[in-house]
């Protein structure tokens, strides 16, 4: 099921040429390469890919759930805190489909209340919204025991 928005901030971008091309938003504040990963078949040139920038995105984003939950709990979010992004590509049935693993890193926070964070960051990140159900998203929390499974 879809849910309608009021579109508070609208982002523009335009690629040409696909994975060896160029992508950048009107604004000038993007302007980068495209390159195909050796892994995928390309020449690994020295361009980024789509799957960096969604990684990028989706961990600014988290960071930025982490902070909004974070105001409403009352827990502050470092400023350190940092998401490692993993996002793998890969064949399904019907062509390409992706997996993410979101390694979350909340240091001085105690574990279970950083857990509680991850969790309920989840709940309001566009980026989680729109791949719930869609793709399969790992949450990490790199505790100061070791790294734990928050969510999968």
């Amino acid at each position: 099921m879809t849910t309608s928005i009021t579109a508070l901030y609208t982002a523009h971008a335009t690629a040409t040429g696909g994975r060896e091309g160029t992508a950048s938003t009107p604004d000038g504040r993007l302007s980068v390469k495209l390159s195909t990963p050796n892994e995928l078949g390309g020449g690994g040139g020295e361009g980024t890919n789509p799957e960096q920038l969604f990684a990028s995105g989706y961990a600014a984003c988290f960071i930025g759930a982490l902070k909004f939950v974070g105001g409403q709990k009352k827990v502050a979010v470092p400023a350190d805190a940092s998401i490692d992004a993993a996002v793998g590509i890969g064949q399904i049935p019907n062509g390409f489909g992706l997996e993410v693993t979101l390694t979350v890193n909340l240091p001085g926070v105690p574990d279970e209340a950083a857990r509680d964070l991850i969790e309920a960051a989840h709940v309001v990140c566009p980026y989680s919204n729109a791949t719930r159900g869609n793709i399969n998203v790992t949450l990490i929390h790199k505790a100061a025991s070791g790294e734990v499974i928050v969510a999968q």
